[in-house]
């Protein structure tokens, strides 16, 4: 198909440390008194949609926010565990807003744009003030300031927490604020709606088309703007950390709207997980990534060691981390510890009925520094561990091993976080834009927050600043789009097949998690894709989806988005084929050190590669935007 996109990312001239502020400086505003005659729809509760949400309900706008959840606050950012980074060197280590940048470009694995991070890291220390403002109860030193501690990748201790329950409590602010602005009258939430599609009038964003997931009404709703903060899509690989309900819907109906979809091969694969008990558990339990802090990560050095690991003494035992990796040890980042863990297993030394596990030891910090100390950073997550595995970690190691668990790929947006349709805006892990290949830890809530509280409230104005033109419910675009939905939802109805869509969605992540998972071969790829076209035929020719549209039907809803799952992972897949690199969370075997480490090509995939929709039955359309380099060197990431 001939396409006329333009990918311009809007960055704007100057130094790096003044960017920002000389966009804030130059960007259009709409006056306190207009405000309240332009209404914004965000898609999402969580850290991102929520703070937005209320950051834009708190200016003036009129919010729409909408959640399928039964409340705003169960969002799946209160799954969140480990911390949130800042730099604000409470350690007095040195740590600074340059080091925040180049880490996380760094952990990137060269990635990303260094505009977007650089304001990331900027914005950091606002982040925390504001939380502290709401009351987040974070750790405390003893003498009563902010507790801080290591994550991956990284060698200062930046991360503010709240034992292990950080997201919770995060969201639990933003929550309050969003609350106290509906109370005000200038939001209203739409609790149990899902958006299946976004209404473009002239090829701008100016609504959605929501289902009340209760009645099974089909809803309008018009606005200035849509903010789309939905979040990930590992639940493509049907087993991951993400809520179940987790899904791309959102992100993808706006793909097929004209929004390019970057990066999708970009996922990560958390390495500190409960390992899978059996072939029919609907999803894996996260292990916060802090826990990496005092627990040592080992196997034994004898393949199929059935001893208890009490009995297995330190001579015997392979602390496969610390010994590759003596810079950072048990702190390399996430896809580096991964794909450490998955090696040591492949070899036969991994622990577990299924052989697909490693030890995450506190045995030494115990000793160390008490069990009181140990309890008092990560109780919680003790308390959670014992509850589903029956075993109690003070006593013996945790076993974990790699999971799916988030998504770096989403819808590219340029510097205000704005898609390739204008108006429709993205935030959070929904797009694609901070964390390149690889995401380092607490670096999530750090970017949610950053663009609800900080960034998209004055992008989104900018937008609004500059129409002029008023649109209802009742524009002819809203019909249009309403058939479509219609459309879509009785072609599900109407295949009255036998396979549940459970079924097919696990079919899909076994594909995926195969061969597009922890490693990739462009043979591999290659299969997955035909794979999925079969599986695709399958699901059209006999999905059962069971009861009515017109009422509470969480058949249909599953049905929805397992279609989508279907969807995105060929286009996982093709840009994981495209991308003849590894590079962060994506390892094609084919390009790897001597050592089994991640071989990047710069010259030929210092890109973001963004995809248009090809039409029904077309192939997808792939766009380039060139990485630069101006303020940190390019080099081979080392943790050594």
């Amino acid at each position: 198909m001939s396409s006329t996109v333009t990918l311009d990312a809007k960055i704007p001239a100057g130094p790096l440390q003044d960017k920002w502020n000389t966009w804030l400086d130059a960007h259009a505003l709409v006056g306190p008194r207009n405000r309240g005659s332009h209404t914004v729809i965000v898609v999402g509760t969580g850290l991102a949609g929520a703070s937005a949400a209320a950051s834009l309900a708190a200016q003036g706008f009129r919010v729409k926010s909408f959640c399928f959840q039964d409340s705003a606050r169960r969002a799946h950012s209160i799954a969140a565990q480990g911390g949130i980074n800042a730099a604000k060197d409470y350690a007095n280590e040195g740590d600074s807003i340059r080091r925040l940048f180049v880490d996380t470009i760094r952990g990137g694995d060269f990635r990303a744009r260094e505009a977007n991070v650089w304001r990331l890291a900027q914005l950091s220390a606002n982040i925390v003030d504001q939380a502290v403002a709401q009351g987040v109860p974070f750790n405390r030193e003893y003498g009563g300031a902010l507790a801080t501690r290591s994550f991956g990748g990284v060698l200062v201790q930046r991360t503010f927490y709240s034992r292990g329950q950080t997201g919770q409590q995060l969201l639990l602010g933003a929550y309050s604020a969003l609350q106290h602005q509906v109370s005000s009258g200038n939001a209203k939430i739409y609790n149990r709606h899902e958006m299946l599609d976004v209404v473009l009038v002239d090829g701008e964003a100016r609504g959605i088309i929501a289902r009340n997931l209760v009645t099974g009404e089909l809803e309008r709703h018009a606005a200035d703007a849509v903010v789309l903060a939905s979040g990930g899509y590992t639940n493509v690989y049907y087993l991951s950390t993400n809520a179940m309900n987790s899904n791309v819907t959102a992100a993808w109906r706006a793909h097929k709207r004209g929004a390019l979809m970057a990066n999708p091969c970009y996922t990560q694969i958390h390495p500190t997980c409960i390992p899978q008990s059996g072939e029919y558990q609907s999803k894996l339990t996260l292990m916060s990534e802090s826990l990496r802090n005092d627990g040592r990560v080992w196997v034994p050095r004898r393949p199929r060691d059935g001893r208890p690991p009490a009995q297995i003494p330190d001579a015997e035992r392979y602390y496969f981390l610390e010994e590759r990796y003596p810079a950072f040890g048990n702190l390399v980042p996430r896809d580096v510890a991964s794909r450490a863990a998955k090696v040591v297993c492949d070899e036969g030394l991994g622990v577990g009925g299924t052989g697909r596990g490693v030890y995450l030891d506190f045995r030494d910090a115990i000793n160390e520094r008490g069990r009181a100390t140990i309890e008092g950073k990560y109780g919680n997550l003790f308390d959670m561990y014992s509850r589903i595995t029956a075993e109690n970690p003070y006593e013996t190691p945790m076993m974990i091993y790699p999971a799916p668990h988030y998504a770096m790929g989403g819808l590219w947006v340029d510097y205000e976080l704005q898609t390739t349709v204008p108006g429709l805006f993205a935030i959070g892990e929904a797009n694609f834009s901070d964390h390149g290949a690889n995401r380092l830890g607490a670096s999530a809530m750090m970017q949610c927050l950053a663009d609800g509280y900080f960034i998209v409230p004055h992008t989104v104005a900018n937008h609004i600043a500059r129409r002029t033109d008023r649109v209802d419910e009742s524009h002819p675009a809203f019909d249009t789009t309403l058939a479509d939905v219609r459309e879509r939802i009785g072609r599900l109805m109407n295949v009255n097949g036998t396979t549940a869509p459970q079924v097919l969605h696990r079919e899909l992540g076994h594909i995926m998690l195969d061969k597009c998972g922890m490693s990739r071969t462009a043979e591999g790829l290659t299969d997955a894709i035909e794979r999925i076209h079969q599986l695709r035929d399958h699901f059209w020719n006999d999905v059962r989806v069971d009861g009515r549209a017109d009422q509470l039907n969480q058949s249909l809803e599953l049905a929805g988005r397992v279609a989508d799952f279907i969807e995105l992972g060929e286009v996982m897949c093709l840009d994981a084929l495209r991308r003849e690199e590894s590079a962060g969370g994506h390892f094609r075997e084919e390009h790897q050190t001597g050592d089994g480490e991640a071989l990047r090509d710069d010259e030929n995939h210092a890109t973001v590669t963004a995809w248009e929709y090809g039409g029904e039955g077309g192939m997808p359309v792939a766009h380039e935007e060139q990485l630069t380099f101006d303020n940190v060197k390019l080099a081979t990431r080392s943790y050594k």
